[in-house]
């Protein structure tokens, strides 16, 4: 049976809980079909995905053919098995790849859903590496403000944004949040030497704070979402690595946005030159073919559990399912066969000159980001001044969506305390496609403009 419009919309409203969403929407955005970049909704109207579904879609809509007959041959071979005590093929094989396309040293793979449960995964595999040292003691973390790593209660402890975490009790693992990368609002941004080493002596000083004992890993993305697209300064990355070393932590990129060709490469923090003891997958990692998630780690890590024949104590179920498995190295042979990644990194620089242009219009304070991943940060007058809580309602949640889906674009209007929007376009998107995204900012940034910043 299909369901029209007006159906389907009251079928929501009765029956369906909406993921980190108002529960009552008057007329929620039903999407029913895809094509190369764009989604159609079950209106029959068109947009361009600018946020790749939540930064998921890297390779658009066009592949379900190929990908549904990886899924469909591994289904009928062997539909399920798990892998806790056992393994099957596309398993094995996609934990080899994976490694293969890591930085040098990152060579093991657990698998899971998706973002939260690999955070978590990571998390569990650090505490059990520590015991299985002798350092027990080490059950502190350090992560950064706002960032934003999951919303399971683990993840949700690394999670720097209070309002998502303070109603649900305290939180299972100790971490000390510090500043995060945004040098638009910091006073020493405009020296990139300056702001770095003041953000890695903060580090330093929180990690001594803790107790140097008593630390386990430092977490970040390599290029931060919440906050809007966050990028380091030169040398930020190396400088964590030499933190974590220097004081016998592990170090974790949070890769579950960056990851999978977002910055054009499989691993974004490969962009910084250092390799991280764990690295978290998901969205990307089957092009949001099928739901999946992984760790990648090192022997370092693991070694010290094999050796002692100790027992990795966490497990998930699906984890690493045979179908999602499947569709995942098909997806792996595609970025490779259709040149995604050369794509990513030869129009990186065509679409931030084009986002650049934005600059120009007065709403417009800030253009930031790396890869097809980019945030523009809205500023209320020519002093960059900030919108305050009733102004960023109107804008973000009263303004922006309804305008951004009336020009024919899915972004995301996005509130961490600044006025942000953000684009993540489907990795397969040429110029035309980047030029109708930045067209259609334009528009709704001018009108934006003449409602909410001072002239």
């Amino acid at each position: 049976m299909t369901l029209s419009h007006d159906e389907l919309q009251r079928s929501a409203a009765d029956h369906l809980l909406l993921h980190f969403s108002k529960q009552r929407l008057d007329d929620l955005l039903v999407l029913e079909r895809g094509e190369g970049p764009y989604v159609f909704d079950t209106r029959g109207r068109r947009y361009v995905d600018a946020l790749s579904s939540l930064f998921c879609a890297q390779l658009g809509y066009s592949y379900g053919a190929e990908l549904a007959a990886a899924a469909t041959e591994q289904l009928t071979r062997l539909p399920f098995n798990t892998n806790w005590a056992t393994a099957h093929p596309p398993a094995i094989e996609l934990a080899e790849r994976l490694t293969g396309l890591a930085p040098a040293g990152l060579t093991r793979a657990f698998f899971t859903n998706g973002g939260s449960e690999a955070v978590e995964a990571a998390w569990k595999l650090v505490r059990e590496h520590y015991v299985a040292i002798g350092q027990p003691r080490r059950t502190k973390a350090i992560a950064r403000d706002v960032a934003y790593h999951g919303v399971t209660l683990g993840a949700l402890a690394f999670t720097g944004v209070a309002r998502f975490k303070d109603d649900f009790g305290r939180p299972p693992i100790d971490v000390t949040h510090v500043s995060n990368t945004n040098a638009f609002r910091a006073p020493d941004g405009a020296d990139p030497a300056a702001f770095r080493d003041r953000l890695l002596a903060e580090v330093e000083a929180a990690v001594v704070a803790a107790g140097p004992d008593e630390v386990a890993l430092i977490i970040a993305e390599p290029v931060q979402n919440a906050g809007g697209c966050l990028t380091p300064p030169p040398g930020y990355w190396s400088g964590l690595r030499e933190i974590a070393d220097r004081y016998g932590i592990l170090l974790m990129a949070d890769e579950v946005i960056t990851g999978c060709g977002r910055l054009g490469e499989w691993f974004g923090v490969a962009r910084e030159g250092v390799t991280p003891d764990l690295v978290s997958l998901a969205k990307g990692i089957t092009a949001a073919y099928a739901p999946m998630g992984a760790v990648v780690t090192t022997d370092r890590v693991v070694q010290p559990l094999i050796d002692g024949g100790r027992v990795l104590r966490h497990g998930i179920t699906f984890g690493g399912h045979p179908a999602s498995a499947a569709v995942a190295l098909r997806t792996i042979d595609i970025v490779a066969r259709d040149g995604v990644l050369e794509n990513v990194r030869t129009l990186e620089p065509y679409l931030r000159d084009r986002l650049g242009e934005l600059l120009a219009l007065p709403i417009v304070g800030d253009v930031r980001g790396a890869g097809f991943f980019w945030a523009i940060e809205m500023v209320k007058d020519a002093g960059n001044g900030r919108f305050d809580q009733a102004e960023r309602d109107a804008l973000l949640r009263g303004f922006l969506p309804g305008r951004l889906l009336e020009a024919g674009l899915i972004a995301r209007a996005d509130d961490r305390g600044d006025a942000v929007l953000q684009i993540a376009p489907p990795l397969i998107s040429d110029r035309a496609v980047l030029d109708e995204i930045v067209d259609g900012l334009r528009d709704v940034l001018t009108d934006a403009g003449e409602r909410f910043a001072a002239a």
